[in-house]
């Protein structure tokens, strides 16, 4: 998955991950045992991804060129494989410290 080239298209794959979150919520609810190990991180994803989505459309969102790694990726790398949109949480947090890809068409 490349980073996005647009503000549009960034905010779109935030929503994504704001909806992925909601249903792996959803998903433990229902089945508890195999979704255990998302339940000491699924409230602190929560919160992070919905702020930094909130704060995209107040216009609040400051992109950090060269910063570091946003604080969601702790959680990335603790799970690994096992999250689903792990990808798409590494597409954000280089796209947070890169900027958008707007030199590759």
């Amino acid at each position: 998955m490349k980073r996005p080239k647009t503000a549009d298209e960034y905010i779109d794959l935030m929503h994504q991950a704001v909806y992925e979150v909601d249903e792996i919520r959803s998903i433990m609810d229902e089945d508890s045992d195999d979704f255990a190990p998302f339940s000491p991180y699924i409230n602190l994803l929560d919160t992070q991804l919905r702020k930094m989505y909130d704060d995209m459309l107040s216009g609040a969102y400051k992109f950090d060129p060269n910063g570091p790694e946003l604080p969601f990726m702790e959680v990335v790398r603790r799970l690994g494989p096992r999250l689903p949109f792990g990808n798409l949480l590494k597409v954000i947090d280089e796209t947070h410290r890169f900027g958008l890809d707007v030199n590759n068409k």
